[in-house]
């Protein structure tokens, strides 16, 4: 080949790689960070980041963003534009400085299935089999500190959109680390997750809260417990789920309903139970451990104290009042 055909073939490969580069550019929607797991190193001592992306879009395009259905623990952090999101069919305006949280078997998609111009970051983070508790063994937060999390973060998927300031600071030194992977990276890693994390708990409980007041929280509360009586409650774990300290939630508790939050809770326990024993098929050893109590026994004794009945003697009058009554 010739000096000049050399010339010109260079000159060729030169304006390919422009004209590539031109069509990226505009092609609307770029990734200037897109770590994945199982492709990108940075991951690699990181099994529970999914995915760490910086999505930039220049141009609306059509079909762009069409229904996802997620099956981990998905952040989006807006930076700059305005979005249209869908998240579990319901619309949501996000502006830059408000983050989205969604969970396993939640959807998002854009309005129209249209991404709009804007930038946001996205991390995905892996959750146990089980999905029980959503943080895996990678937090360093304590086992009451993951349920309270796990609380509310399932609590608010009617509500997922929250104004974070600190989440766009959080994820860019996030990112450093990964990137540097200097001395305790990984530690440093996942503390930034984790107090990314608690960050988000708790501006969705100050949202939650600011929107009604003190007895509407109360009912709420009530609604969340009756769900999962068998899990020990303590008054922390309570006064979390409405986003006050132990000694507030304690003084509301007590002037709203004049109990204490433990009698409360007792008070909820055996309501429950005694629609249980409406129904002959539940054992009373099953209804006491369903309803929270250590014991058979435990729920007995608590049981006469309150209604002035055993739950059998309970059992008994009811059948014989709907047997009198058909």
């Amino acid at each position: 080949m010739t000096v000049g055909a050399l010339g010109i073939t260079c000159l060729n490969k030169w304006y390919e790689r422009i004209i590539l580069f031109a069509l990226f550019q505009n092609s609307g929607h770029m990734n200037q960070l897109d770590l994945r797991q199982g492709i990108s190193r940075e991951l690699t001592a990181f099994p529970h980041i999914l995915e760490i992306s910086l999505v930039k879009n220049s141009t609306i395009q059509l079909n762009s963003f069409e229904n996802e259905l997620v099956d981990c623990i998905c952040l989006y952090i807006v930076t700059e534009g305005k979005f249209d999101w869908l998240i579990d069919r319901k619309p949501y305006a996000v502006y830059p400085g408000d983050l989205a949280v969604l969970l396993p078997n939640q959807c998002i998609s854009g309005e129209n299935n249209i991404l709009n111009i804007g930038s946001f970051y996205l991390i995905k983070i892996a959750v146990p089999p089980s999905c029980k508790v959503l943080l895996g063994r990678w937090s360093l937060l304590n086992n009451k500190e993951k349920i309270s999390v796990n609380q509310v973060l399932n609590h608010s998927r009617g509500t997922p959109v929250v104004k974070l300031k600190e989440a766009q600071s959080l994820f860019q030194s996030l990112v450093a680390e990964l990137k540097n992977m200097e001395v305790g990276a990984q530690t440093l890693v996942n503390h930034m997750l984790d107090q990314l994390l608690i960050y988000t708990c708790r501006q969705l409980v100050r949202q939650s809260n600011s929107r009604r007041d003190f007895p509407q929280t109360f009912l709420n509360l009530e609604q969340i417990l009756r769900k999962d009586l068998a899990h020990q409650w303590t008054v922390e774990e309570m006064a979390v789920l409405t986003g006050m300290g132990t000694t507030a939630f304690t003084e509301k508790v007590r002037s709203f309903s004049g109990f204490s939050p433990l009698n409360y809770l007792i008070n909820i326990r055996i309501s429950e139970a005694i629609k249980m024993l409406k129904r002959k098929e539940a054992s009373l050893t099953d209804i006491a451990y369903a309803t929270g109590f250590y014991s058979s026994q435990h729920f007995s004794t608590t049981f006469k104290k309150l209604t002035g009945y055993t739950p059998s003697d309970f059992r008994k009058n009811n059948q014989a009042e709907q047997h009198q009554r058909s």
